[in-house]
């Protein structure tokens, strides 16, 4: 095997059984975050790939025709409020444990954000609740996405000096 190919370990310190059988459970994919996106998309007529392999980081979603890759995130794994998420975590259990692991999730993000950007993908983030709460509203988001995806294209031809 190339060392420079290698995964990454996904094993971040002990955990007990208990803890092990149940994080086996969580889904990585078709989570009832992600279907409700792709509900409310396909529901709009928006065409899409979900876990697209051929892009860095196999986006939620991702919208081909705009170049947008869409993340639905949870709030625990990828830290949202990770101050006071991070506070908590100290006074639970294995607490070395959670902050490692969840850590190195926001930093895989941003990572595969940037290879994402660098090959000319918009990024798009959604926490959990906010999509089960209101799916309407980040698809709101996305059709703004789009929209000045198109209009700095309108913008960019502009400055190139071309006329219909």
């Amino acid at each position: 095997m190339d060392p420079q190919n290698k995964k990454e370990p996904r094993f971040h310190g002990e955990v007990s059984e208990k803890s092990h059988k149940n994080m086996s459970r969580i889904r990585g994919k078709d989570t009832s975050i992600e279907l409700a996106l792709r509900k409310a998309l396909w529901e709009k007529g928006y065409r899409f790939r979900k876990n697209y392999k051929g892009l860095p980081g196999s986006p939620d979603i991702a919208l081909t025709k705009y170049k947008i890759a869409i993340f639905c995130d949870s709030e625990f794994f990828h830290g949202k409020d990770w101050d006071s998420l991070k506070e908590k975590l100290q006074k639970g259990k294995n607490p070395g444990y959670w902050i490692s692991k969840i850590q190195r999730n926001m930093e895989r993000d941003l990572e595969k954000d940037q290879m994402l950007r660098f090959v000319g993908w918009t990024v798009i983030h959604f926490w959990g609740k906010d999509i089960l709460n209101n799916p309407d509203e980040c698809v709101e988001i996305i059709e703004e996405t789009i929209f000045d995806l198109k209009m700095s294209e309108i913008e960019d031809d502009g400055e190139h000096g071309l006329y219909c």
